[in-house]
């Protein structure tokens, strides 16, 4: 008998971090929870076809390995559809919005290295014959889309701040493993084990390397990867800010202070977009979102710089990063056993 609605939101929304690193995590969540691995296996694979899952995997720091860049375009509204399909094609791309702007459709490119993220870019241009805004990330005050579920709006009062220096990128030798990890862990009981064997390692080995990478950063968590759309939280928002350079980082860090907040970031301007400091906030309902953004900024003194709050009208596209995958390395292990 599937599990009942609250046991099922649980298991989904309990292991967004803390996620057993263990040969056999399923059988590990099960004891926690009470239930069968075969429950467990049997919601994650639900879920997944569902669309409320994306994955259980890893979500990496930025500056562990790969390039990644924030891109927008105009696109008029008798277009938008025909252009978010060309964007979406590119597989680097992994969010793809329409945004209640002018400037319309932001979506972010992934690659293995900045030359990658360029030419799939070049391309879009070249398909759509539009341009593209390109918005590179200057510093991170916060990224954190592991939230609680069973709120109202994200709230990431619980969550730990690291502290941790800067991680290491990537040697070469581990990025087979990387790309495994950022597309996602089998529903098996072993999944592990199925790494180990793409990856040409032993399943002890994967095991250490992904606990030495949640201790030093390359890692910001491993775990569920949920769309939160499909969890009610159907109102995000983008708010954006023209702070002086040099305020940047007393207002990054009172913005980070503040738990409703999921992304805070410093990035560069650009010809036509003046603004350089950005956070988001998700809720159940717009109303909810545009108080609790008037909110921040009164306390944080943003209300009186120029901004723009860009709220989500349709997604085309949300998958994982692909900063590591190469054609040799394409995914399909994934969820061949799902």
């Amino acid at each position: 008998m599937p599990l009942d609605t609250s046991r099922r939101l649980d298991l989904l929304n309990d292991w967004q971090r803390g996620f057993p690193l263990v040969r056999a995590p399923f059988a590990a969540i099960a004891l926690t929870a009470g239930v069968s691995e075969s429950d467990v296996l049997e919601t994650y694979r639900d879920a997944l076809r569902g669309g409320a899952l994306s994955r259980i995997g890893g979500v990496f720091d930025s500056r562990a390995g790969g390039a990644a860049m924030l891109a927008a375009m105009a696109v008029p509204a008798e277009r938008l559809h025909e252009v978010a399909a060309i964007v979406s094609a590119q597989p680097g791309v992994n969010h793809n919005y329409e945004r209640e702007h002018a400037i319309n459709l932001w979506f972010v490119m992934t690659g293995r290295d900045r030359a990658a993220v360029a030419t799939a870019l070049a391309a879009i241009e070249q398909a759509s014959a539009l341009p593209v805004l390109r918005l590179p990330m200057k510093q991170v005050f916060r990224i954190d889309l592991g939230f609680d579920l069973r709120g109202t709006v994200a709230d990431t009062a619980d969550r730990p701040r690291r502290t941790t220096p800067p991680p290491a990128r990537l040697m070469p030798a581990d990025e087979p493993l990387a790309a495994v990890v950022e597309a996602g862990l089998p529903l098996q009981p072993l999944p592990f084990d199925a790494w180990a064997l793409a990856t040409g390692r032993s399943p002890g080995g994967v095991l250490q390397t992904l606990h030495r990478w949640l201790a030093t950063g390359v890692l910001r968590r491993f775990g569920t990867v949920v769309r939160h759309h499909e969890f009610g939280f159907a109102a995000n928002a983008m708010a954006v800010f023209d702070v002086a350079d040099d305020q940047v980082q007393p207002v990054g860090r009172a913005l980070a202070s503040e738990p409703a907040l999921t992304l805070i970031y410093q990035r560069e301007r650009a010809a036509g977009w003046p603004y350089n400091l950005y956070c988001m906030m998700h809720g159940r309902d717009r109303a909810l979102v545009t108080d609790g953004l008037a909110g921040v900024m009164a306390r944080t003194g943003l209300h009186a710089v120029p901004h723009a709050v860009l709220f989500s009208r349709q997604r085309f596209k949300q998958q994982g990063a692909r900063r590591f995958a190469t054609a040799e390395r394409a995914p399909s292990l994934v969820y061949a056993d799902a």
